[in-house]
Formats: structure tokens, sequence, C-alpha cells
């Protein structure tokens, strides 16, 4: 029996969520306005939940000129029907940043997720390539706005579809080392997920972060990580 082409996106497209960095920094699905300076390393690990399907994800970062950021990832995930393997590459360019008022850029982003079906061993390859405009707005309290506004294109068993895509995040600080993460967002075709996290500085550089969600008709959850150094 042959995978749909809705099964495939589904699968992919849930680890994709880490995977393809076209998201900001755990627990966030939607990206921020701002990259690494120059010459500046991250790592990101993220274990999650969606509905039935676990994964995890491993993220590098790199800025590799002023207003320049790159990205490479892996990720796993798998149900009791499928499996999937996912490599991620994006590059983020935010020419406009300010560390009050708005930050404005865009970034492109390319996924590759190999999903075999359990039962049989059949495999299908999706590839992702996403477009999107990025905006944030920073206040001098701390608290900050994220806007994401752009479109995906799923190629999966000889089939392809353009979905636009949509993303709303706020930052509230609620101590020196402590955020709270309220975010709302989706694609065409589909109902918004709704999520809220905390994200705690252990030291400079280091964060660690946990959120849960809902939206179509499932609940969904992750904990992780972000180094930068």
């Amino acid at each position: 029996m042959k995978c749909s082409i809705a099964k495939v996106v589904l699968v992919a497209s849930t680890v994709m969520l880490s995977a393809s960095p076209a998201h900001a920094e755990a627990p966030m699905a939607t990206d921020d306005a701002g990259t690494l300076d120059k010459g500046v390393m991250k790592v990101e690990g993220v274990w999650s939940k969606d509905d039935q399907t676990r994964g995890g994800e491993l993220l590098f970062g790199f800025g590799v000129i002023e207003n320049l950021e790159v990205e490479a990832a892996v990720a796993r995930a798998k149900d009791d029907d499928f499996k999937a393997n996912v490599v991620g590459f994006g590059a983020k360019w935010v020419p406009y940043q300010n560390d009050t008022g708005w930050s404005l850029g865009v970034r492109f982003d390319f996924g590759r997720a190999r999903v075999t079906e359990r039962a049989t061993g059949d495999t299908s390859t999706e590839r992702d390539y996403a477009l999107t405009g990025l905006a944030s707005y920073r206040l001098e309290n701390g608290q900050v706005l994220h806007l994401n506004l752009g479109a995906v294109r799923l190629k999966a068993l000889g089939e392809s579809e353009t979905l636009g895509t949509w993303g709303i995040g706020y930052e509230v600080p609620l101590a020196e080392r402590l955020q709270l993460t309220l975010e709302t967002y989706g694609a065409e075709q589909s109902r918004p997920d709704k999520a809220i996290g905390l994200r705690y500085e252990v030291f400079d550089g280091f964060k660690i972060s946990g959120a849960v969600g809902r939206g179509n008709d499932r609940s969904f959850g992750q904990v992780g990580f972000a180094w930068e150094f």
C-alpha cells in the first residue's frame, strides 16, 4: 500500500517543525527578525511529541557576516505507522535590526524528509522549500512581538502543493532570566495551532525551554536547549 501524500506531509511536516530551521529559538515556532553576530555559533536540541508522533532534532547555526545567519539541522520522528529522517538547511538575512522598535528581514529554507512505512517498508521522499518574511517589534521593557508571513512548497509522491504560512508570537520577561512565550501559527488548509512556553537562561548563552500547545484536534509539546558561543 502506497503512502498517501496527506500522510507523508503530516509526518514529515511534524518533524520539520523543528528540523526546518524556519522557527525561532525554542520553544517558539514563530521566528524572530534577528541574527547571530558575526562569528557566533549556536547549537539547539529539541525533543517533541505531536499527538502520536515523537521525535528529536539538532540544529547548528553560524553568523557568517553581519546580518546573515545560516543553519543546518537533522531530525528523526516516528509513530506507530511511520518513521522519518530529515535534514534541513536555512539562511536568514535581516538587514534592518534595532534594539527597540521594528526589525525586518527574510529567510529561505530547504528540507528533505525520508518517510518509511513500517508495515510494508515502502519509502517516500518529501522536499520542502519555504520563503518567510520576518518582522519583530521590541519594546524597552523587554517584551517582543514577532510576525511571520510566507509560503512553503511541498513535493511528495510526484505531487506538489504550495501553502501560505503565518505566525504571531510574543515574548514576555517574567524575571531577569525567565521568559514567557505565547504564539499562534498555521498554514492554509488547517486551523491555527496555539502554544505557551517558558525559556530560562541557566547561564550566559545557555537556555533551557519547554512548551505545550493544542490545535487541529491534537495536543503537542516539547522540551529543549539552546547554546550560543
